[in-house]
């Protein structure tokens, strides 16, 4: 049997490493796009601040890792699929053979279409070339526009503010990290960031970049033209599937896969943020790129491709934990509510202390908060496990701070069912 695995992320790795678990004599080859060793994305910000050497991004530190593990890591871009061959074609014109495929290529970060954004000087922060670059320009006192604060803008921001840079930061949305915070919470975040000596310009947007002279400027929508030694542009991703047009695999967002996490085409399979997996909070589909959804998927990928469809998934929790310079902010399940339910929030602007959680009945279904990591636990736990509250859901809407006693009070209650 030949395993073959299209990138060599977190799902990629993790996923041939449970193949080799699975499958003692099965052959497994690992595609690795990049000429690196396969490595961590989200390790990236460590590597800018210089908390790490580029080798301390790889995804495994022994040398001898892969070869050991009868894992065969192989440097090569698809260019195409044949799933009715069963078929890869490689750049360069070389072809692979497979007996199960699973994909598992990511993403790419996007650019929009302003004027000016492929200038040198201007880069994503999504590769180790891309970081290489980044840290050139980057030096203490370098005017540094950042495009961007939405999760990922905000871990390259808090890696640039390392580096005691003149960071200005805009956001075309009317607050940071609006895909996991309310306006509350995330203007809480903005005030935070310019306390730190950030500015960030929110509700604004980059009309065009300029070179002169080897310096940059950038001109806004609010008629604002600002000098910048470095633009680093994080607007978004996509999901890598452009190889696949003519793989007859299904693709929406992202590539459709079943509860097994295999595509629309029999033995072909995908993980990670390439994949529009199930949502536990929801039961529908979509791309939840976070990197313990990634490994889950690869672990189930890996499963279902050895042993069968045996193990269906009942959804990934769609959560988020963010360091924005030191200010921890989360989100779980349904952050932003559901029709009918109900709310309860505190908030501490002053101490930059909230909490939020949403309702369903009795069920606690979404939560987020901001420098409260003490509730981080619970409020994962009460959603994922879909406990009923009973009279305590009554007594988080008048103090939400008690959400530690309401799981305990659930978890003992749920003990003594168990023991009937």
């Amino acid at each position: 049997m030949h395993y073959v695995v299209i990138g060599a992320g977190p799902a990629g790795v993790n996923a041939a490493e449970h193949l080799r678990k699975n499958d003692p004599s099965g052959e497994i080859t690992l595609l690795a796009a990049e000429d690196a060793p396969p490595y961590s994305r989200m390790a990236l910000p460590y590597f800018l601040v210089g908390n790490i050497s580029a080798e301390g991004t790889y995804l495994r530190k022994d040398a001898d890792h892969y070869s050991r593990l009868g894992i065969n890591v192989r440097h090569a871009r698809v260019s195409s699929v044949d799933t009715g061959a069963k078929s890869i074609q490689l750049l360069g014109g070389d072809s692979l053979a497979y007996d199960k495929l699973l994909v598992a290529t990511g993403a790419t970060a996007v650019k929009p279409p302003v004027p000016g954004i492929d200038l040198e000087g201007v880069y994503n922060c999504w590769s180790l070339a891309d970081a290489h670059k980044i840290i050139d320009r980057a030096a203490p006192g370098s005017n540094v526009i950042l495009m961007g604060a939405g999760f990922i803008g905000c871990i390259i921001l808090e890696a640039l503010a390392a580096r005691k840079v003149n960071l200005t930061v805009i956001e075309m949305e009317d607050r940071m990290v609006s895909r996991m915070t309310n306006e509350t919470m995330g203007n809480m975040i903005k005030s935070w960031c310019e306390d730190k000596g950030i500015t960030v310009l929110t509700g604004t947007r980059v009309d065009s970049i300029e070179e002169n002279g080897g310096a940059l400027s950038v001109a806004t929508n609010t008629s604002k033209t600002l000098p910048a030694d470095l633009v680093i542009c994080a607007t978004g991703v996509r999901s890598n599937t452009a190889f696949l047009d003519k793989s007859n695999i299904k693709i929406d967002m992202g590539i459709v896969v079943d509860d097994f996490m295999q595509t629309s085409v029999a033995d072909v399979y995908a993980a990670g943020d390439v994949a529009q997996g199930k949502d536990l909070s929801t039961g529908d589909y979509y791309v939840q790129a976070i990197q313990p959804t990634a490994v889950e998927h690869a672990k189930l990928a890996a499963w279902s491709m050895v042993h069968g469809h045996t193990s269906p998934t009942p959804g990934k929790l769609n959560m988020n934990v963010l360091d924005t310079v030191g200010l921890i902010s989360t989100s779980f399940g349904l952050w932003m509510g559901t029709d009918g339910g109900e709310e309860a929030e505190l908030v501490d602007t002053e101490r930059y202390k909230y909490l939020n959680l949403q309702f369903k009945d009795d069920v606690l279904v979404g939560a987020s908060s901001l420098g409260m990591t003490q509730h981080v636990g619970c409020m994962r736990g009460l959603i994922q496990t879909g406990a009923r509250l009973g009279d305590w859901k009554d007594k988080l809407l008048e103090e939400p701070n008690r959400l530690p006693e309401a799981y305990l009070a659930s978890a003992q209650a749920q003990n003594k069912t168990l023991e009937r």
